[in-house]
This record gives C-alpha cells, structure tokens and sequence, in this order.
C-alpha cells in the first residue's frame, strides 16, 4: 500500500487511517510542489477500490488493474495541471529502459503511461459536458489515444527506435492538449457536472473525486463545491489537492481533513530521481530535474523578460513577437507563468517607499490581468504582452518613472 510514495510520510497516515477505517469521505493534501500529493490521491483511489481488499501495488483484482492504468471507471480528475514536465521526463526514461531492456522497464512504462492520462483525464467528456473545449481538442485527444495503445499494456512493445518515435509524438501531442485546451481555474460548468457523476450509485464500489490545485477555483465554483461537501454523495470520496491551503476556501477548509506532505529533503528528492526516473547523475532537486525538459530554459525566459521591463521604462520600442519566438512562443504555458513571475519579482524595490507600493499594486493586476487572458481565455501571449507592455509604460509614467528602479535592478 503506497510502496510508489517515495520518502513521504503522509503516506503512513494516509494508509494507516485506511486500514483502520478512519478515512474521511472528504480530505485534503497539501503541500509544496513535487512532494507527492497527487500520487498519493491516485493511490488512495486504488487503494479504497481494491477487491482484494489487500491494497497491494502488484494487486491483479480488476480495480487494481485498471488503476495501475488509470483507465478506471471510478476515478474523475479535475483541475489545472502541469503535465508536460513529468511526460517528457517520464518518456525519457521509458525509451531509454526499452534500448537497454532494463529490469524496471515495467515500473518506467507504468510511469509514462500514467504521466500521460494524468493530463487526458482531465478531459472526460462527462467532465466538459456542453463545452466546446471537448470538440476543439477531440482530434488531439484522439490520437493520444492511438498513440498511446501501442504502449498500453499487455501489448508486446514496438522497436525502441518505434518506441522513441512514439514517445516523442505522444509528448508534442500533450503539449499541445494542455497549452491549448487546459483550464487554469476550474469553472462551475465541470463542478456541476462532476457532481452529476458522483450522486450516480456505483456497482464497482468506492468512487473518487480528485480535484488539483483546488485553490484555483473561481467563485462560483467554489461555492458549488461546498454545496457538495456539505452533503457529499454516498459511496464518493473527494480529494482536494494544493499548494497553496491559505487560499481555499476557509468554509471547505471545515468540511474537509488536512493530509500535510512535507518538502522532501534534498538526498530524498535525489533518490526520488534515481528511483522513478532512473537519472543516476542529476544532483538537484525534483522541481530542477523537471525544469531541465523545457524546450527553453527558465534563465533564458527570465532574462526576457528582464528585457521586456527595461525597454518599456526607458520608451524603447520591442518586438513582441521576436520576443515571443525566444522563448519558444511560450509553449508549454509554465514558460509564460516564468516570464510573469520574474516580472512580479522585479518589483521588489517598489516597496521602499508610497509611490512605488502604489505603482506596484497597479503593475500586479495587469501582471494577473495578462495571466488570466492567455490561461483562461485562450488569448494568444504575444497579443498578451503587447497590452502588458501598454499597461507597463502607462502605469510607469502615471507613477513619474518610478518602476526604472526595477528595470535597473
């Protein structure tokens, strides 16, 4: 039970209260990122669903089965994600298992499989129930699918040239799938029709409800939430994961008990690479391991955008679009919340004084205003940033230039 939670403790307690029947229908994890949380909610699924009744890893009831494969049933994953990392890292080890016929090929096809449903769950079509996302990102979904069932198990595995090529497919495919098609905050829309699914009796037992970063969520949503947890469906149990707990909502908060995952130390995050990605050499953490899959690296993003700050102060002209190419047109989209979050941390010598705070307060709502136009409505981010970069000069010269000393940083 939880043998693939790796140096993790709130894995005891989660499996500890399972065993003795103390488990509540509604829970949260919380904690930093790459600490486990979602693993352990799948798990818990599995775990809650087994017919064996054993909670093994290697259990082959049908539940298990089709956990281990995240094709069950009884599982739905909601929420925003950030899956392209944790894909092209786990194809990377997956194609590199197949050329060397490695002993773990097994675990590191697992591995891939599942970093890949991770994403498509989140597009069950009971889930986007009169959405016109499912439409638009059918065909992507379609062929991830095909692509995918060359891989699945209990087939025979193609050539490893095959396998690469396939992998390589599978990650752009994904790419594509969350940059484009992926809400960064959950709407209503999915929260309504999640609980449609949850009040349907099951016949293959316990059904779980997984929502990720569930404090981002808008308001109404979060409102219909609570409705639901107030009085949850029979036979449901819902997992609420985040980074963030201050941020959700202080009436879910009571409704639900709090699972903490603590930050791995740093030779436990290095075993966590070595064991589940098979990278023997990488010496960092898991979060910089990831980061090192970016089509463009973070450095060469941030200074970007330290460009993008300078010229608008000092009234140079920029090319957006040239700008948008360097950092790879920002696809995956965790490159555009890179370039905004060095431009938020650019601010920090406004605080010194009034003006500068007043300045900054204005710089942070169009900074928010950016990320919500491209992560929620789609909006192209070079046509993002060329209203950014309005916002950045007016708001400059309304303040008497204040925000130079950002730029000069």
């Amino acid at each position: 039970m939880f043998e693939n939670l790796v140096a993790q403790e709130a894995g005891k307690q989660i499996a500890a209260d399972i065993k003795n029947g103390v488990f509540p229908a509604s829970v949260l994890y919380s904690g930093s990122s790459c600490c486990g949380k979602l693993t352990a909610a799948l798990e818990t699924a599995r775990v809650l669903s087994c017919t064996a009744g054993n909670g093994h890893w290697q259990c082959d009831c049908p539940s298990c089965v089709q956990h281990r494969s995240l094709v069950s049933p009884s599982v739905m994953l909601m929420g925003s994600g950030e899956c392209f990392l944790e894909i092209s890292a786990a194809a990377l080890a997956f194609s590199n298992a197949v050329r060397s016929a490695a002993p773990y090929l097994s675990a590191v096809r697992y591995l891939f499989i599942r970093s890949v449903r991770k994403l498509t769950l989140r597009f069950n079509p009971i889930l986007l129930n009169g959405d016109d996302r499912l439409s638009k990102a059918a065909s992507l979904l379609e062929q991830i699918n095909e692509n995918l069932e060359y891989l699945d198990f209990p087939r025979e595995l193609p050539s490893p040239d095959k396998v690469s090529d396939i992998c390589g497919k599978l990650r752009d495919l994904c790419s594509g799938l969350e940059s484009g098609f992926l809400y960064d905050s959950l709407p209503v829309s999915q929260i309504r029709n999640m609980e449609e699914w949850a009040r349907v009796k099951s016949d293959e037992g316990k059904k779980t409800v997984i929502i990720e970063n569930a404090d981002r969520m808008q308001g109404s949503a979060r409102n219909a939430l609570l409705k639901i947890l107030e009085e949850p469906p029979e036979d449901c149990v819902f997992i609420l994961i985040t980074e963030k707990r201050s941020a959700v909502l202080q009436t879910i908060l009571s409704r639900v008990r709090t699972y903490t995952f603590s930050e791995r130390q740093p030779s436990s995050q290095t075993d966590v690479i070595r064991r589940v990605f098979h990278n023997e050499y990488f010496g960092g953490t898991i979060n910089e391991y990831l980061m090192t899959f970016l089509p463009v690296a973070p450095d060469l993003v941030s200074a970007q955008a330290d460009s993008f700050l300078k010229a608008a102060v000092s009234g140079r002209v920029i090319d957006i679009d040239q700008l948008s190419r360097d950092c790879g047109k920002f696809d995956p989209r965790i490159e555009f919340d890179i370039f905004l979050e060095r431009l938020a941390f650019r601010l920090r010598p406004l605080f010194r004084t009034p003006a500068g705070c007043e300045a900054s307060a204005q710089y942070l709502d169009s900074i928010r205003e950016c990320h919500d136009n491209v992560m929620l409505y789609n909006q192209n981010p070079a046509a993002a940033l060329e209203k950014l970069f309005r916002d950045t000069i007016r708001i400059n010269s309304m303040n008497g230039g204040v925000m130079k000393s950002c730029a000069d940083m």
